[in-house]
């Protein structure tokens, strides 16, 4: 891939340089792709929301601040995206633990499926905005700064949604533990 950094790559998109914003896309679409899946739960909603993204990161190439890192710019409109796609959306259905799992394997992988399954039916009780801390911190790896600067708060903040978020996975899961 193209080894200019972001800032080169939208200062060459703002003078028109259509190439250098399709490098920013295959740079940065697994990982908005994969915040969005972890927000929403459903791939047709994600690769939505992704598409957005970019499009609305296109539009407005002229508002970024390149004092700023791009992928928390871009990630922050992925969440808000996601956010939107989430308030626009009708009530998820439970997941009731009947969905079949395809791979095959031996038991322990049938325990990791129901354990992912039970992970993620507990995050789709959080709220967005405290989901919306563990999707950032524990699968997309971000630093506590880096999570500040997506989320437009404070960093104390961010560690008090996350302490937030993390009790309240715990507590959701204990039926889950007690029963496998």
């Amino acid at each position: 891939m193209n080894g200019d950094d972001d800032a080169t790559l939208v200062r060459r998109c703002r003078e028109g340089d259509r190439h250098a914003f399709e490098l920013l896309v295959l740079r940065y679409h697994r990982p908005v792709f994969n915040a969005a899946l972890r927000m929403l739960h459903d791939r047709d909603d994600a690769r939505d929301v992704s598409q957005t993204t970019f499009l609305k990161a296109y539009e407005h190439l002229g508002d970024y601040d390149p004092r700023y890192r791009f992928y928390s710019w871009i990630y922050r409109i992925a969440l808000n995206e996601s956010l939107n796609a989430l308030s626009s959306r009708r009530p998820v259905e439970a997941i009731n633990g009947r969905e079949i799992d395809g791979s095959p394997g031996p038991e322990r992988c049938a325990e990791g499926a129901q354990a992912r399954l039970a992970i993620g039916e507990a995050l789709m009780h959080l709220s967005p905005e405290l989901r919306s801390v563990i999707v950032l911190r524990h699968l997309m790896q971000l630093s506590y700064q880096d999570m500040s600067d997506i989320l437009l708060v404070p960093e104390k903040t961010v560690k008090s949604r996350l302490h937030t978020a993390r009790q309240l996975l715990r507590s959701e899961l204990l039926p889950y533990e007690a029963t496998s």
